[in-house]
């Protein structure tokens, strides 16, 4: 027998891979599948179980596609009404796969449907747990996603239901199986995610702040404190993930539309085409499309899309080097934006070829930044981008704080007859700021390279570091 996590690290996503004998089953699956029965039939395998913890809010999943092309059952727990043909499992069964089998355990929560799925050995020795987002390493699933389902769900009879799932369901099982969750750090689906991805449940009732001994009005109290509202596309791809959606493969045919300069102007004019250039941030400022947002493939594009760009069926535009194409648009599918009309062929080159109109961001060192500082004075404002705790942790004395995730609620606080000197924690989340304030007609704005990182080795005034304990997501 076989688990294998396969870790997404940009949507800080596990999905697994359980074979025993000659059968497989695939938990959470990603929406690009292919390695799935890539894994299986290199392996002698035939995928029984497409298993879903519940319906997902912050990447669609690939059990549409992963079923069509292998005939595999989409199993979901109780109180699952999906739109297509699957399984509802009840609590308590048990599915057979090769010489072993996995229990089916309803651990409602952080959805009414969660479930959780426990792996016995082939000796029939419980062995692990994939828990979805009902239990994660350091934390457990935030309990005010399912509430815009049904009037009568709030956020705190989410969180007791999802102790007594904690207590009654999960915390009475060996203390030696490992615990595989859905999410890591980086994701928004919790507040406190550890940066390990798996652990044993033992080790979990130990250290895990929500598995300590309190009441239930304790652990609600302390589960919903510091919740930051969640990505506007959370909701939406919920849905997809309960009403299907077209298969990844007729998504990349419509979206691999290559265009000129010109062919281009025109997609934006015709259907208000927002550009999404996808280099990295360094080659970004240097140059780019005027109105362009930079959101680069090397760092969590997926998530920062998803938080940004708040209209999942927005019209997109694709700036990218040519071999990162392909990467681009898997990636924005992952997270359901689909209505991708093409791609400049050949990259930002061919608009400069073309001797279309250029804009940049001014972008300093931190060095530089410290003279400005010292020689402009009241001149200069400086907004610092990053997170709440990171900011609350240090800062610049007297930045204003304008986490990115809700740049829209701060627009006010850019000032018209200032400089505007802006940065995150090493480069990427500023100069996607600066973007979206040019795209805005913002355009007094500096970036800071290297971001905090490199504020703290100048003499620029700086808050006492103070430890936060936890850090919001966003």
């Amino acid at each position: 027998m076989k688990a294998e996590q396969i870790y997404t690290g940009c949507l800080a996503q596990g999905a697994y891979y359980i074979q025993s004998g000659s059968e497989a089953a695939i938990v959470d699956p990603l929406r690009e599948v292919d390695a799935y029965i890539q894994k299986a039939e290199k392996n002698g395998a035939k995928i029984k179980y497409i298993l879903e913890t519940h319906f997902h809010a912050d990447f669609v999943s690939g059990h549409l596609d992963l079923a069509k092309k292998t005939g595999a059952k989409i199993v979901f727990g109780p109180n699952a009404r999906p739109s297509y043909e699957a399984y509802i499992a009840q609590d308590g069964e048990e599915l057979p796969l090769g010489n072993t089998k996995i229990r089916v355990i309803h651990t409602p929560g952080h959805t009414m449907e969660s479930t959780t799925y426990l792996l016995f050995d082939e000796e029939g020795k419980e062995y692990a747990i994939f828990t979805g987002d009902t239990l994660f390493i350091g934390d457990v699933g935030r309990p005010d996603l399912a509430q815009k389902v049904a009037s009568d769900l709030t956020q705190e009879k989410l969180a007791g239901i999802l102790y007594d799932s904690l207590h009654n369901k999960i915390m009475s099982l060996p203390d030696h199986i490992l615990v595989y969750p859905a999410h890591g750090a980086g994701s928004a689906c919790g507040k406190n995610l550890s940066k390990e991805t798996f652990d044993t449940l033992g080790n979990q009732k130990k250290v895990n702040y929500a598995l300590q001994p309190m009441s239930k009005e304790e652990f609600i109290a302390k589960v919903l404190d510091g919740l930051t509202p969640p990505p506007y596309y959370f909701p939406q791809n919920a849905l997809m993930n309960i009403q299907g959606y077209s298969s990844l493969d007729e998504v990349k045919k419509n979206a691999l539309n290559p265009l000129s300069a010109q062919e281009l102007e025109m997609v934006v004019e015709a259907h208000g085409a927002l550009v999404l250039d996808t280099r990295n941030p360094e080659e970004f400022v240097k140059g780019f499309i005027p109105r362009s947002i930079n959101i680069g493939l090397n760092g969590d594009f997926a998530v920062w899309v998803g938080t940004l760009i708040t209209n999942i069926k927005q019209p997109l535009v694709i700036v990218a080097h040519e071999e990162k194409i392909d990467e681009a648009i898997t990636r924005l599918a992952r997270v359901g934006y689909e209505n991708v009309l093409g791609y400049l062929k050949g990259g930002f080159d061919t608009w400069k070829q073309a001797g279309k109109e250029i804009d940049y961001i001014e972008s300093i060192s931190a060095e530089e930044f410290e003279q400005r500082l010292q020689a402009e004075g009241e001149k200069a404002q400086v907004i610092d981008v990053r997170k709440m705790a990171e900011y609350h942790s240090q800062h610049v004395v007297g930045a204003i704080h304008a986490p990115l995730a809700y740049i829209n609620d701060h627009m006010a606080a850019f000032a018209p007859n200032k400089t505007n000197y802006i940065h995150c924690a090493g480069g990427y989340r500023s100069v996607i700021a600066c973007s979206i304030l040019k795209a805005r007609g913002i355009h007094n704005v500096v970036n800071i390279a290297g971001g905090f990182k490199a504020i703290q080795k100048t003499k620029v005034p700086q808050s006492e570091y103070v430890c936060t304990s936890s850090m919001s997501q966003l």
